[in-house]
């Protein structure tokens, strides 16, 4: 399969990059971002723009792809509802809309997070917005679309991008957290599984992406 990644120069894209650049069922991998990633691979294209709203000149291109893996995000420190919005719902729909219509035989994955709030109503913030981003997303004809909700993830060996929290507090936290912690090489493992044989749920939590990895 082909496959598309945006996200490549964060923690968990680039974690998921280095595992389809490793299986052997991955042929080919794009990544779409707005820098430069730095690595050499055979499998390895790259298309850097300017804006993700650009997508839509490089139809010819994006048409021959079987999943897109939307790894890219926005933390939400810092951030009020309208500008978490634009960084997010803002940012992720208009982009798989696009896709969407220029190759709808494609899977598309977006990587969420732990306690989104499907409803839109809750009081956190963040969850709220990411739970009106999963919704729109799952409406779009897609041949699968799936939400991907990790909690705590490790690295992968090699990774150049993570997080100083998960670098100290990983190792401390996962005993004691409620959701299963996720090695990145699984996350990217369920991503192609999703794409090849799809999934019983549109939102995955930990548990779902560690079994659609196996």
């Amino acid at each position: 399969m082909k496959v598309i990644i945006t996200g490549a120069t964060g923690m968990v894209g680039e974690g998921v990059l280095f595992e389809c650049l490793d299986n052997p069922l991955v042929t080919e991998v794009l990544v779409i971002g707005r820098k430069h990633y730095n690595k050499n691979h055979p499998k390895l294209k790259e298309l850097v723009i300017k804006d993700f709203s650009e997508i839509n000149n490089h139809s010819d291109l994006l048409e021959t792809y079987d999943g897109c893996f939307f790894c890219a995000g926005a933390s939400s420190v810092g951030e009020n509802e309208e500008s978490f919005t634009k960084k997010t719902y803002d940012f992720v729909v208009p982009f798989a809309t696009t896709i969407s219509h220029i190759n709808s035989a494609m899977t598309f994955i977006y990587v969420s997070g732990n306690r989104t709030d499907s409803t839109e109503k809750g009081k956190v913030m963040w969850a709220r917005v990411k739970g009106r981003t999963e919704n729109a997303l799952m409406k779009l004809p897609f041949k699968g679309q799936y939400n991907f909700r990790p909690a705590i993830m490790t690295g992968s060996k090699g990774q150049k991008n993570i997080k100083l929290i998960y670098k100290i507090l990983g190792p401390l936290m996962s005993p004691f957290f409620p959701a299963k912690t996720l090695k990145l090489s699984e996350v990217g493992k369920a991503m192609i599984n999703a794409v090849l044989k799809g999934y019983q749920t549109q939102i995955l939590e930990a548990d779902d992406i560690f079994k659609l990895s196996k």
